[in-house]
């Protein structure tokens, strides 16, 4: 059986803050770091220890805001934050700009999925995913099929 989704264009605003997620979840220790440059103020009695520290972790989520913000920008990802049409089988995840264009995205370059309360996430880096909300798929048998396969290819748990 083959999925075939409604087309589908991806905001930026919902890319940038999905990527921040996703890096933000894969680096969770650079917080540590932060807390590391805090944690002078016990030797060194100075509040610019724990303000250095904040600024710290405030100029590395900013990079990385800008990182997502500058590749929704970029003209060779443009292709990205169009209307898109999905298809979906147990082989792979097709991405179609019309009938005659389109790249496949085979189950093996996927790391991992989410289910989200309203859409699908297949994670490949921690830049690159594809984001499939639920309201895509024409019937509710589909999203529960694409479902199943991920649970196949074991990219959720049940």
């Amino acid at each position: 059986m083959i999925v075939k989704t409604k087309k589908y264009k991806l905001e930026t605003g919902t890319y940038v803050k999905l990527g921040l997620k996703n890096v933000l979840r894969e680096q969770w220790w650079v917080a540590l770091i932060a807390i590391a440059i805090a944690c002078g103020y016990f030797w060194i009695a100075s509040w610019w220890w724990i303000s250095m520290a904040i600024v710290a972790l405030l100029l590395y989520v900013l990079f990385w805001v800008i990182q997502f913000a500058g590749v929704s920008q970029m003209e060779q990802n443009k292709v990205m934050f169009e209307k898109l049409a999905y298809e979906i089988d147990s082989r792979q995840v097709l991405m179609k700009i019309n009938t005659k264009q389109g790249m496949p995205i085979n189950w093996g370059m996927i790391k991992k999925a989410e289910i989200h309360k309203d859409a699908f996430v297949l994670i490949m880096s921690k830049a690159q995913f594809v984001y499939l909300p639920f309201k895509i798929f024409n019937t509710e048998n589909e999203r529960k099929f694409v479902e199943t396969i991920l649970k196949r290819k074991g990219l959720i748990t049940a």
